[in-house]
């Protein structure tokens, strides 16, 4: 084997260690996968993503909605509330579901089955893995 050969070999095997390495960090790194949307009165909202406890994010979403919220939480997955633009006080709608889209279309389905009459996006969050 000549010199390119040993060299294209030495180059694979230091491209394995190194992905042996990566995957091996990111397995042992901690999990950012805890998230919470938090909505109340009049389309108040908080949202917290890629916490490392569940808890932690409750209470980010919580002090971003200031007021008495109610709180999903969201774990690999997303959340999403929609509102009545008409009346922002009024019909709302929440989901959480594995994909973004999922999400959105079951938000916007609940406000309007809850009466509201022009129902739009208020606010969206995903997790890191969602």
């Amino acid at each position: 084997m000549g010199l390119i050969g040993r060299t294209r070999h030495r180059g694979a095997g230091v491209c394995y260690l190194l992905g042996l390495a990566l995957l091996g960090w990111l397995v042992a790194s901690p999990a950012f996968a805890a998230g919470a949307l938090a909505f109340g009165k009049c389309g108040s909202y908080g949202q917290a993503y890629d916490h490392s406890a569940e808890s932690a994010a409750i209470a980010a979403a919580r002090k971003q909605c200031k007021g008495a919220c109610t709180t999903v939480t969201m774990k690999r997955a997303c959340a999403a509330l929609a509102i009545d633009l008409k009346n922002p006080c009024g019909a709302h709608g929440y989901a959480v579901k594995a994909k973004i889209s999922s999400s959105l279309n079951e938000a916007t389905r609940k406000c309007y089955e809850f009466g509201g009459r022009e129902c739009v996006i208020r606010a969206w969050a995903c997790d890191a893995r969602g």
